[in-house]
């Protein structure tokens, strides 16, 4: 039985590259798979799937409009998928989790979503919210606040490091933007 998983974590704990070595095992078992990433993000250029470690493949993009079930639907049609992977899963829409929980369910392809569970102000995004409640499993991965805990909150700063408490949802950017902490130290952070 195909399942639905959500792979989550703060910024810079490697979803990408777990992302990548996923698609490279499935690959190598001979079997087709279908990456997507969101269009909105071009910082390895638009779609392709990068990892800070230089491993990148190119990738089908989606936006709000894109229909995921139909796009895999059509494509397992004709050459039968082994798995989907997704990056930057934050941002796709609720309906579009619920295609690729369609697409386990009744296509029977295991679907792999790869994404930040909240935003800089430490709110869910939709895409995640709706993974959190849907998926059928739920892995974290892991990575480090500068004081040695799990991070799991992610800092927006601004271009001389300090923290950015308003703006919009989604602001594309890596290292340069933003920065892996723990609640703690976010908590402080956000204070001032």
């Amino acid at each position: 039985m195909a399942k639905l998983y959500f792979y989550y974590a703060s910024m810079n704990a490697g979803k990408s590259t777990t992302l990548l070595q996923a698609d490279f095992n499935y690959r190598e078992r001979g079997l087709t798979t279908m990456l997507f990433t969101a269009g909105i993000d071009t910082r390895e250029g638009a779609g392709t799937i990068g990892s800070r470690i230089g491993l990148a493949m190119p990738a089908a993009t989606f936006d709000g409009d894109s229909d995921l079930h139909a796009r895999i639907a059509a494509q397992h049609r004709d050459h039968p998928v082994g798995c989907v992977l997704v990056d930057e899963a934050q941002f796709l829409s609720e309906a579009q989790v619920d295609q690729l929980a369609r697409v386990a369910d009744e296509l029977g392809v295991p679907v792999l979503a790869y994404g930040l569970r909240t935003d800089f102000r430490g709110a869910l995004f939709p895409g995640s919210a709706r993974l959190l409640a849907i998926a059928d499993a739920l892995i974290e991965l892991k990575s480090v606040c500068t004081c040695g805990r799990k991070a799991t909150m992610n800092l927006r700063v601004d271009e001389d490091g300090n923290a950015v408490r308003e703006g919009a949802q989604t602001e594309i950017g890596g290292n340069d933007r933003y920065v892996a902490l723990c609640r703690r130290h976010f908590c402080e952070a956000m204070r001032g």
